[in-house]
This record gives C-alpha cells, sequence and structure tokens, in this order.
C-alpha cells in the first residue's frame, strides 16, 4: 500500500479494531475498502495512490450504504469477503503453493465466512471485526520479507522463565481478546 493509503488504512483498522461490533457500517466500509485496495492494481497497472485511495473509498461507501440499508445482505457479503481474505491470508502463511488454489481457497473461506456470520452475527461480528481492524493495521506496517520470515521463524515470547513460540502467543492473544470483549459486553448488560 502506499503511505497515504496505508495511513488512512490503518487509523480505519484501530476503529474497526475497538468499536467494529458498535460500528457495523464502519466494519463493512472497511471491508470495502480493503477490497478497493486489492482490486485498484487488477483494474489499472501501477496506480497512483490518488487513485488507489478512490477506488478503495468508493468501494468503502458501497459497502457502508449496503450496511446501512440492506443490512442482511452487507451481513452475507462481508462474511464472504472476510472469510475468504482471512482463508487467502491463512493458506498463504501455511503452505508454499496457494497462489495456484487461491481461487478455490477464496471461495471455499468465503462461503464459511458469510455462513458463519449469518448464523452467529453477534459473536461473528466480534471476531471478524477484531480480525478485519488487525489486518489493516499490519498491512500499513511494512516489513521487508526477510524480517517477516524472521518473525515468524525465530520469534518466541517469554513469560517469565518460559519462552512461548510466537504461534501459540498469537492463539492466546485472540483468545484473550475475546474474553475481554465478552467480559467487557457481561458488565454491560
Amino acid at each position: 500500500m502506499h503511505s497515504t493509503v496505508s495511513i488512512i488504512g490503518a487509523l480505519i483498522g484501530i476503529v474497526v479494531l475497538f468499536f467494529g461490533r458498535k460500528l457495523f457500517w464502519l466494519c463493512v466500509a472497511a471491508v470495502g475498502f480493503l477490497a478497493g485496495v486489492e482490486l485498484a492494481p487488477h483494474l489499472v497497472n501501477e496506480p497512483s495512490p490518488l487513485l488507489l485511495l478512490t477506488v478503495a473509498i468508493v468501494l468503502g461507501l458501497i459497502g457502508a450504504l449496503l450496511a446501512l440499508f440492506l443490512q442482511k445482505i452487507a451481513i452475507a457479503v462481508v462474511g464472504f469477503l472476510a472469510g475468504g481474505k482471512l482463508a487467502g491470508a491463512i493458506a498463504a502463511a501455511f503452505f508454499v503453493h496457494h497462489a495456484e488454489y487461491s481461487t478455490i481457497v477464496f471461495v471455499a473461506g468465503g462461503i464459511l465466512g458469510a455462513i458463519l456470520i449469518l448464523v452467529v452475527f453477534d459473536w461473528a461480528l466480534i471476531v471478524v471485526s477484531s480480525l478485519i481492524g488487525a489486518h489493516l493495521i499490519q498491512s500499513a506496517i511494512v516489513l521487508p520479507p526477510s524480517h517477516v520470515l524472521r518473525l515468524i521463524n525465530h520469534a518466541q515470547v517469554t513469560v517469565g522463565t518460559h519462552t512461548i513460540p510466537m504461534g501459540v502467543s498469537w492463539i492466546a492473544l485472540i483468545i484473550a481478546a475475546i474474553l475481554c470483549i465478552w467480559m467487557w459486553r457481561l458488565s454491560k448488560s
């Protein structure tokens, strides 16, 4: 992403990460924004930052309008796009030849995401909005591939005197975030 788009994406990501459940329309707009950033290079070869930002904002506005006026359809679309994007990111992280099956992985993840978010909307919205916000923030941080590989392969978290691999730390962080949101929700009712 270009620097302007990265900054806007990170700001939207922070808001969606913390308030995605309350601001459902912003969560859908963030998915549209992310889709615009991904789609613009396919429409124009090497788009300018202004064109990239314009396409991202237009798709974000379409997503927000869908969320406001056609909520069930917007819920399914967000579930499909977020599920597909998440499935693609997981495939890229764990499989070397993920590009060969990217369409199948995206569609399968999208269908699963749409079904999941329609069935358990409230909880799925909490999880999906957290993942979307985290992805937007992470996309704004540009690291060379060698640093990313070093982080994945050698990163460890030390708790007391115990060293924990990074994968376990990510799972623990996601569980802790879900529990915090759940406890916060319980305190509100």
